[in-house]
């Protein structure tokens, strides 16, 4: 007896009909295998979620900055790293 899981496997015409319930799967960690006549040619599987940004003030506390952060001399050094001088 095989320790790895079965992965569902579905031909493209009920993956096409049932694409909605096939993403929803995913979506919850299940990987699934589209197949043509049989073989199989496509492995759809969940992606990482990105990071959800609560809005305005999410990184409050997590980021330092010193109090000439937007002075002159620090602005005219961050175009001259880029190139922007005059």
């Amino acid at each position: 007896m095989s320790s790895e899981a079965v992965v569902p496997q579905f031909n493209i015409h009920d993956a096409k009909t049932n694409l909605s319930r096939i993403i929803d799967r995913v979506e919850h960690g299940e990987e699934i295998i589209i197949s043509r006549a049989g073989t199989p040619v496509a492995k759809v599987i969940p992606l990482h979620p990105r990071i959800k940004r609560t809005g305005r003030g999410s990184l409050t506390g997590q980021l330092i900055a010193s109090d000439d952060w937007d002075s002159p001399t620090v602005n005219d050094s961050i175009a001259d790293e880029f190139g922007l001088t005059q």
